[in-house]
């Protein structure tokens, strides 16, 4: 059992789902919480991401429901994906990494639990991590450049790269057939196997900087050159799976 979120992040997630309840009504078949929120993981700089899955969506419904957004966007960094049943297995299909993380972690708000029955595909899963760490790659190498002069930019850059690379870790471990390991465990596992200790360092400071936001001096820049070896290791090692 995960430990309970922060009394002031349920109060405002409260509000919103009842919000989205009135607002939509029969129409809103489930609101999902997922990532880390959902499984305790909740730290400084994560976003609270919400599912709202509909039998439809209509402008007045929608209407009711963008102040009500606005406020828990701005209070808690609320994040909604507003999804039709209908599109459901089709987007899975289409973010098949994503869609594997929020199955492995989520927790029903409201309804009935979408991800059931709901699986991806071995060859989805495969195709979508290439992509996803492709593009990260393409992401970080924009990122050095830019922000590697600012120390305090750099460490967002860094903690904005946990959750991509913890998921792109525990999509290879689902698809190597191991047994089930959160994001962060199944990054820590593929990074021994590796035996680089300054990769292992590299981890311990990205971990630090998504709970304070920051590192000490000194430390942002080495830690984000050895997160871009860990994606390019990662990626090397989905391009060679079949």
């Amino acid at each position: 059992m995960p430990p309970p979120l922060p009394e002031e992040i349920q109060r405002h997630l409260d509000v919103f789902v009842a919000a989205a309840q009135s607002a939509f009504g029969a129409d809103l078949a489930a609101a999902v919480l997922f990532g880390s929120a959902a499984d305790g993981q909740l730290r400084a700089t994560s976003d609270v991401n919400l599912l709202l899955l509909l039998k439809r969506f209509t402008p007045p419904a929608a209407d009711a429901l963008r102040g009500p957004l606005r406020l828990a966007h701005a209070a808690i960094d609320l994040q909604v994906m507003f999804l039709l049943e209908g599109e459901l297995t089709q987007a899975a299909d289409a973010f098949a990494v994503k869609f594997a993380d929020i199955i492995a972690r989520h927790k029903v708000l409201h309804g009935v639990d979408p991800f059931a029955s709901l699986h991806t595909s071995r060859d989805a899963v495969l195709r979508r991590l290439r992509q996803v760490l492709l593009n990260q790659q393409v992401r970080m190498r924009e990122r050095y450049m830019l922000v590697s002069l600012n120390e305090e930019q750099l460490a967002g850059a860094i903690a904005d790269a946990a959750g991509p690379l913890r998921s792109a870790a525990a999509s290879l471990a689902q698809l190597e057939g191991k047994s089930a390991l959160s994001g962060k465990q199944a990054l820590e596992a593929f990074v021994d196997q590796l035996g680089e200790p300054a990769l292992h360092t590299a981890l311990q400071a990205m971990s630090a900087a998504r709970e304070t936001a920051r590192l000490a001096p000194g430390q942002a820049l080495p830690a984000f050159t050895g997160l871009m070896t860990i994606t390019e290791r990662l990626r090397e090692h989905a391009e060679s799976m079949r």
